[in-house]
């Protein structure tokens, strides 16, 4: 699977109430990893880091921004953050084998959705923007929500990429992208003097005429009486953060002004804090790659090989999750990733006719749905779990704790279920693919034989929890359902 980084910056630093329903917003989607959250005070701002599935970080971002839009009004936001939405900034970051024009198609299916269900403007910057002057962030920003309020519907240059043409009355607008790593890092200085800190901010920062890839913005910081330089280095390879501060200490020291102490906001990449340890220690011929112990690791690790010796010491430990239905889950896409390999195969072949070969692509994206569909099971049946457990720990004086344990067995009951229902539909799907190659045909039947067994499986989990389920008429369904696919487990291939 492919993963995006998600950075969501939402304006809400201080309720922490308001924060976690917002965080939840993302977390309730499933293969949604929470990486970090970090809130501000001072900056009234929370920045949250979490990594998706492709197929399911739009749906992630869309929760962030619906809760946001719900929980906060920007006509009675304080911050020394700018901002201009009440979901402020929402970026797509590649990583790992994600790469940017996946990052960008994401961002525009955000704003479409954002700015069609929410009525919220959406304006795309960064890589994503489609007019050059919306790549910078600070001129997409520029007046915040109450200047924006003033110009949209009015000024031609501030009609949004989504959404309508007019600002939403207290979530504002949103600004929707697709950029690369950044380093967001703080500099606090021992001064209150926030002239000097305006002027310091402009003279080092791009736009200024100072350092190249660098934004900075002057905050007081009314919790420590002093002045902080905000700054973000949009391209640490051109800008490392030693320079900036080598730059801020050449205009504050002849001043007798000091730095009290720094900040990385929210998650940092481990390249820029390599680079300044090996510039501040002036290291000659250093290798980023093979010199850092855990590069070396992460290559390990990433290696399939150790994937699945994760994935079997995890379901061979005494701990009750991932279990049985997970196991459905997991059996079930390897099964319909199988068929993919063998349908990849021939789709490459030279022998394949190419009018065969671009059915086969489209055979290889249908089936490529279904097995992400499987595979969010994985984690949907451990949730699910978890729940139930969660149920019997609620006090036996509870005049709530039995619904509770009810509607958690009954869901426990239909998570497997539709494992079952997309392990037989992979199957029917594949049943009907005609031309496969015939030295990958055993990669074929292996992939529909480990689709059955993810129906078997599921369908075990499924008649285990209707033991605990009392309603009959529900256990009746689920009984007729289940029977609806358990032929597909029997099928003998020819």
């Amino acid at each position: 699977m492919k993963f995006v980084e998600c950075v969501p910056n939402f304006s809400e630093g201080k309720d922490k109430k308001r924060i976690d329903e917002i965080v939840n917003g993302a977390r309730s989607v499933s293969g949604v990893s929470i990486l970090d959250v970090e809130s501000d005070g001072d900056h009234n701002r929370t920045v949250l880091t979490f990594i998706a599935p492709l197929d399911k970080a739009v749906e992630a971002m869309f929760r962030v921004a619906k809760k946001s839009m719900e929980l906060i009004d920007l006509n009675y936001h304080k911050g020394e953050h700018p901002r201009m939405g009440a979901l402020d900034v929402a970026p797509f970051i590649p990583i790992m084998d994600t790469n940017i024009d996946d990052c960008i198609y994401l961002a525009k299916q955000l704003g479409k959705r954002i700015g069609d269900e929410l009525g919220i403007p959406v304006y795309l910057y960064d890589q994503a923007a489609e007019r050059d002057d919306r790549r910078d962030l600070a001129k997409v920003r520029k007046g915040q929500f109450e200047g924006l309020k003033e110009e949209i519907g009015k000024n031609p240059d501030r009609v949004p990429d989504f959404g309508p043409n007019r600002i939403h009355p207290t979530a504002g607008a949103i600004a929707v992208g697709a950029r690369f790593q950044i380093v967001n890092f703080n500099i606090n200085l021992n001064t209150d003097d926030m002239v000097f800190g305006k002027a310091l901010a402009k003279k080092i920062r791009t736009s200024g005429g100072g350092l190249p890839s660098l934004r900075a913005k002057e905050i007081f910081l009314e919790s420590k009486k002093q002045v902080q330089l905000s700054t973000v280095l949009t391209n640490y390879d051109v800008t490392s953060i030693k320079r900036v501060i080598d730059e801020v200490k050449k205009e504050i020291e002849p001043k007798g002004i000091t730095i009290s102490d720094t900040e990385l906001i929210g998650l940092t990449a481990q390249k820029p804090l390599v680079d300044y340890t090996v510039q501040s220690l002036n290291v000659s011929n250093f290798d980023y790659q093979n010199q850092v112990l855990e590069n070396k690791i992460t290559k390990l690790l990433s290696s399939w090989e150790m994937g699945a010796n994760f994935v079997i010491d995890a379901l061979s430990n005494s701990n009750p999750t991932p279990g049985g239905g997970s196991a459905a889950a997991i059996s079930g896409s390897m099964g319909a990733a199988l068929i993919e390999m063998a349908l990849g195969v021939t789709a490459k072949s030279k022998k394949t006719p190419d009018d065969i070969k671009e059915s086969f692509k489209n055979y290889i994206s249908e089936l490529r749905k279904i097995r992400q569909e499987i595979e969010t099971q994985i984690m949907e049946d451990a949730a699910s779990f978890d729940s139930v457990m969660a149920a019997f720990k609620m006090p036996k004086e509870n005049p709530e704790r039995a619904i509770a344990i009810q509607s958690a067995m009954i869901n426990a009951a239909r998570v497997p279920l539709k494992t079952a229902e997309l392990c037989a539909k992979a199957i029917d799907f594949s049943l009907n693919i005609k031309g496969i190659k015939e030295d990958v045909m055993s990669d074929y039947r292996s992939g529909i034989y480990l689709l059955q067994s993810g129906i078997k499986c599921a369908l075990e989990n499924v008649f285990i929890n209707l033991k605990s389920i009392n309603d009959e008429v529900i256990k009746k369904q689920l009984i007729d359902d289940a029977k609806r696919f358990s032929d597909r487990s029997e099928l003998i291939l020819k």
